[in-house]
């Protein structure tokens, strides 16, 4: 006949609820749903989206997602329906072990707020394990005189379902000697024993062989059995007895393993083999079993595996000595674990952001960063932080949530990459730590113009260049980077001359040379003042300026140009007239030149290249002035011919030559006498001509005196008026400017009053010109030019030519042959 006995405490307990969908409540702020364990993978658990109070579509586009920590993922979001669905098969008993609940908690981010919802997933069991015993056999030993009532300890069953689907129940066989007990232990323990009905008989049965089962409350029920052997011996009256009712110890975690932690004792009063005791582990966790080695003999126990505070804080259990003779006794151990700081934090980047501009506002969310320490008091209480030079600070959310922000406005230009390394460190004894690192890149804005090294640039450059070439070279950095760094240079619009800059010099827009586009001349210009601008290729583009100065440098390219004597434009020859009785030093001519160039290119300096009597006339070498150099003689021939070279000081120097003729004689009809004498005239009509002529020049030397007269009249009257402007602090300002001819630099004040007379041979034809003033016997320079006394060069000159009046200057053209 079965023995049923149901455990106590179990029997009003009911089903609390079926799985009829996923049970979810939103209350303080969490969100909680429950699922079967041993489920398929993709079950449904619950609308997330409709918690949220989202719309499914907008799981994704807000990136919503699942935040866990230190475990497998078992659950997943569909972002297509919005439901929370299991990734995997979900085993209850390997989650939760024996806890009564078993609740899985994690978090849902919104990333787009960096909001974090917390979850709570209660795993409900199903009936999936069958009650086991530790062992398959268990055998005892009953001394034949054992009162009846003796309660015989049975090893526990293990049922790894919780409530209704553990272990409820034991059936002991059908024995006449012994029946089943169970009873509520004042740990909460339920306990099976077996109670001796009746006296033993060793020599009527000494071995009884019973059946144990033990059964759950599920449906359908499961069970497991224990095969229980009673061997009965002789009589045996004094059990083991233990030292303490109860053994402690402590120990830290990271004892080695094979470490011995405790020794219980248990003494046997009897003798032989009544008195020898050994010891077993009774109704100890399979797992604790594993971890933990008692030595039958001695009664150490050690550790096999090392020890973890995280997974079991406390190891009880329970042990049993037993004599030779089959009598027992029991004792409690229990083997606390000590924490030790052995587990660094865990840093989780729950959401990061790779890339921003630097233009992004301060306070602005870089990474969502998740802190846990699996120790316990101070070695699980962690502090989290950054390097102090960087622009970012942590804030932090709870105990195991931050943020980094931005603490101030990013410069890509200073720094474009950061490398942020967040530490978490545990308060433990010493401290652990961990390390993340963050990159984090710098965009570029468009926030710098390009810079030119100088504001302003100067170049020399030769006149004459040629077209085309490159003149010079200006460069502007962009400290932005791509785009933004593409820098195009161009010129400032601007006339020179009338024309428009861009047709003397342009800009390669890319590399910034200058080029010329055409041949300058230094006698146009002699500079050019550009401003050159450098855009960049940003939105909105910056840019700036830069000047620009070139500055053309002269070349010897003019070669010197004679201003006096002026030769006639039918191609003839001037004559100059000096007079027989002329003194060393006499003045017979002055050579006038000027030169375009300028500085040494323009220097010009005089010789007497040619002349047909060599030592009677010397030129000045820096006057141009034509000079006898001697007396003339009687056999001194009535023409000479002089050549006169003009040259300036440029590399290579340039010149210009001038031929003069120089009529010998004292008066103009001494000129016309021996001109006539030179050559006789073929043609009978040419005395008539001369006779003409000479009349013709009488009447113009009358017509001339009256005109001296008439001037002199109105010098005496300007004199007069000079002097009443002098007496009124007048002082050179009555002075003509007609009197000043400037000649690259010099003023030159020529005041002769001479008559000209065109004297050429070989012509039947005579040129007059009507005597007037000449401003070409002396150069003075602007600085002798501003004194006062610069009006006695006239009057020397005057006093050399002994009579102003009587001086003349004939100039003969087209006289016959």
């Amino acid at each position: 006949m079965a023995i049923w006995v149901k455990l106590p405490g179990y029997s009003g307990l009911v089903l609390l609820f079926l799985f009829l969908g996923p049970l979810l409540k939103a209350r303080a702020g969490k969100i909680r749903c429950s699922v079967p364990e041993e489920t398929d993978e993709g079950f449904f658990v619950g609308n997330i989206a409709k918690d949220l109070g989202l719309q499914p579509q907008e799981l994704a586009e807000r990136g919503v997602r699942i935040v866990s920590r230190g475990r497998t993922q078992l659950f997943a979001l569909n972002t297509g329906s919005g439901s929370l669905v299991t990734v995997g098969r979900i085993d209850r008993e390997e989650l939760c072990a024996q806890s009564l609940r078993c609740l899985v908690s994690f978090n849902i981010l919104i990333e787009d707020k960096m909001k974090l919802f917390p979850v709570e997933v209660e795993v409900i069991d199903i009936n999936d394990n069958t009650p086991q015993f530790q062992l398959e056999e268990v055998e005892f030993k009953m001394n034949e005189l054992t009162a009846p009532g003796t309660r015989i300890p049975l090893p526990f069953g293990q049922d790894l379902d919780v409530g209704i689907n553990s272990l409820q129940s034991y059936q002991l066989s059908s024995n006449p000697h012994f029946s089943l007990d169970v009873q509520q232990g004042a740990d909460g323990s339920q306990p099976p024993e077996m109670v001796l009905q009746s006296p033993l008989d060793r020599e009527e049965e000494a071995v009884h062989h019973l059946l144990l089962t033990a059964s759950d409350g599920g449906s359908p029920v499961l069970s497991g059995t224990l095969r229980i052997r009673v061997q009965v011996v002789d009589a045996n009256d004094n059990p083991p007895a233990f030292t303490q009712a109860q053994y402690h110890a402590s120990v830290p975690e990271n004892v080695p393993p094979g470490t011995r932690l405790l020794t219980v004792k248990a003494t046997d009063p009897d003798e032989g083999a009544n008195g020898e005791v050994t010891y077993s582990f009774h109704n100890t966790d399979q797992r604790v079993a594993q971890i933990f080695q008692l030595d039958s003999y001695t009664g150490e126990i050690s550790n096999k595996e090392p020890l973890d505070f995280e997974e079991y804080k406390m190891y009880p259990m329970e042990i049993q000595a037993q004599d030779g003779a089959g009598l027992m006794s029991r004792t409690k151990v229990l083997i606390k674990v000590l924490d030790v700081n052995d587990n660094a934090p865990e840093v989780t980047i729950t959401s990061v952001t790779t890339a921003v501009p630097e233009n992004f506002p301060p306070a602005t969310i870089i990474a969502l960063i998740s802190v846990h320490d699996q120790d316990s008091g101070d070695n699980g209480h962690t502090t989290c932080s950054i390097p102090g030079n960087l622009p970012f600070k942590l804030e932090r959310l709870d105990d195991s949530y931050y943020r980094l922000v931005t603490e101030g406005t990013l410069d890509r230009e200073l720094t474009s990459r950061y490398n942020i390394t967040v530490t978490a460190t545990d308060q433990g004894t010493p401290p652990l730590s961990t390390e993340m690192s963050i990159s984090l890149q710098v965009t570029d804005i468009n926030d710098n113009p390009p810079a030119f090294s100088q504001d302003s640039y100067s170049t020399y450059i030769a006149e004459n260049n040629p077209r085309g070439a490159a003149i010079f070279s200006v460069t502007a950095h962009d400290t932005d980077s791509d785009e933004n760094a593409q820098v195009t240079y161009s010129l400032a619009e601007d006339t020179i001359q009338g024309a428009p800059l861009s047709s003397y010099v342009s800009i390669n827009a890319d590399t910034g040379v200058l080029y010329a586009l055409r041949s300058f001349d230094y006698e146009q210009f002699r500079d050019l003042q550009l401003r050159v601008t450098a855009h960049d290729s940003g939105d909105p583009p910056l840019s700036s300026n830069a000047s620009l100065s070139i500055f053309l440098l002269d070349q010897n390219d003019n070669a010197p140009q004679i201003l006096y004597p002026t030769l006639p434009t039918d191609g003839s020859t001037g004559v100059e007239l000096a007079p027989r009785s002329a003194e060393p030093g006499y003045l017979v001519t002055k050579v006038v030149a000027v030169d375009k160039d300028s500085g040494q290119n323009a220097w010009l300096s005089y010789r007497l290249l040619k002349a047909s009597e060599p030592g009677l006339f010397a030129v000045g070498l820096h006057t141009g002035e034509g000079r006898t150099a001697r007396a003339l003689l009687d056999r001194d021939a009535l023409k000479q011919s002089l050549v006169v070279a003009v040259q300036d000081h440029g590399q290579p120097p340039l010149s210009a030559t001038v031929m003069l003729t120089v009529a010998v004689a004292d008066s103009i009809p001494d000129v016309l006498a021996d001109l006539g004498n030179l050559e006789p005239s073929v043609d009978p009509d040419d005395s008539s001509l001369t006779l003409y002529l000479v009349v013709a020049v009488a009447a113009v030397s009358c017509v001339f005196l009256a005109f001296v007269i008439v001037l002199l009249a109105l010098r005496l009257r300007r004199w007069h008026m000079s002097r009443l402007l002098q007496a009124s602090g007048g002082g050179l300002e009555g002075l003509p400017a007609s009197h000043f001819v400037g000649v690259d630099g010099v003023q030159a004040f020529l005041q002769t009053y001479s008559h000209e007379v065109s004297l050429t041979a070989g012509s039947r034809k005579s040129h007059l010109i009507f005597p007037q003033p000449n401003y070409a016997d002396t150069l003075i320079s602007q600085e002798s030019c501003e004194k006062k006394d610069f009006l006695s060069a006239p009057q020397s000159l005057l006093e050399d030519k002994k009579e102003i009046f009587s001086q003349v200057k004939l100039f003969v053209v087209n006289l016959p042959r």
